[in-house]
């Protein structure tokens, strides 16, 4: 199935039972909202995901769980975040093999790779396999920068299409634009400016509380997209204090903690991660019930 990499792509949680065992059910639960809100792709096992947490064969069986329930509706990417170039590797023929349409790539983990390094890295995997590559840019948290030197010498590799960009600097998607024009496709990674980004110019948005609150990521999404920038703005400036909850060391747990609070989810994280408790697990439901009692009316977005 072909990825355009355009639109709202969510990096969905990992559904857990109490016993740390993935919950099959509750997973593919969420997929089903997802798709009715109008999502465009989804990617499993990325960071919030708790990808570290994760074997390969675990990714392998969700994402078959996920293709057997939803076939061809939308592209299913699996993310590939590996401490060496052979597990990666490894892990994008794993997930071709499987039925992946396409990977999300991150650079190396635990090792700060130089540029050289970091390009080779990327190319390697690339060239092991025939699926669509997005990869994903966030100095913040990796601490290793995508530059437009080493895109140059990626783009030359005609599966490597997409940019998750989480530099946190909007500018960047200018940059990106007057660099590369239309040969790549940019998708913001921070909830908190996609609105802004999408408005430079990105293309999609890999989204967090998309998780818990589809119908109205996706609603911003479209909005933006067909010029109605006043009512995205409405449903953005409620859904912020939301939306902050992504950019946060806990935000695995907030999410999911939303998503209970939405009834498409569940909270159980896997070690060493815990479930939100005492004085922060009550901040964050605060923020959420004043959400929900607050929560916008939408439009009819999905006909834009």
């Amino acid at each position: 199935m072909q990825v355009p990499w355009i639109g709202v792509y969510p990096a969905v949680t990992t559904k857990f039972t109490q016993s740390e065992e993935l919950d099959i059910d509750a997973f593919l639960k969420n997929t089903d909202f997802q798709i009715q809100a109008g999502i465009d792709g989804m990617i499993i096992g990325g960071s919030l995901g708790e990808s570290s947490t994760l074997t390969h064969s675990e990714r392998i069986e969700l994402l078959q769980a996920t293709k057997n329930h939803i076939g061809d509706k939308i592209p299913v990417i699996v993310n590939v975040a590996e401490g060496s170039t052979r597990s990666a590797i490894s892990l994008a023929q794993k997930a071709q093999d499987a039925g992946a349409d396409g990977l999300m790539v991150l650079p190396p983990m635990m090792y700060k790779s130089t540029d050289e390094e970091t390009t080779e890295f990327f190319k390697t995997i690339a060239k092991s396999t025939d699926l669509p590559i997005l990869l994903y840019n966030n100095p913040v948290d990796y601490k290793i920068e995508i530059k437009i030197p080493m895109l140059e010498e990626l783009l030359k590799l005609d599966n490597i299409q997409a940019i998750k960009e989480s530099t946190r600097d909007i500018s960047n998607v200018t940059r990106l634009r007057n660099a590369f024009g239309d040969s790549i496709k940019i998708l913001c990674g921070v909830d908190t400016i996609a609105i802004e980004e999408l408005v430079m110019g990105a293309d999609g948005w890999v989204a967090g509380l998309v998780d818990a609150f589809p119908a109205e990521t996706v609603a911003i999404y479209r909005l933006v997209k067909a010029g109605r920038i006043e009512e995205a703005l409405a449903i953005h400036r409620w859904f912020l204090p939301i939306l902050e909850l992504d950019i946060s060391p806990q935000l695995v747990q907030n999410i999911k903690l939303a998503e209970v609070k939405t009834g498409i989810g569940t909270e159980y994280v896997r070690q060493p991660r815990k479930m939100l408790s005492g004085t922060e697990r009550q901040r964050v439901l605060d923020i959420l019930d004043e959400g929900l009692a607050n929560r916008p009316v939408l439009p009819d977005y999905l006909n834009l």
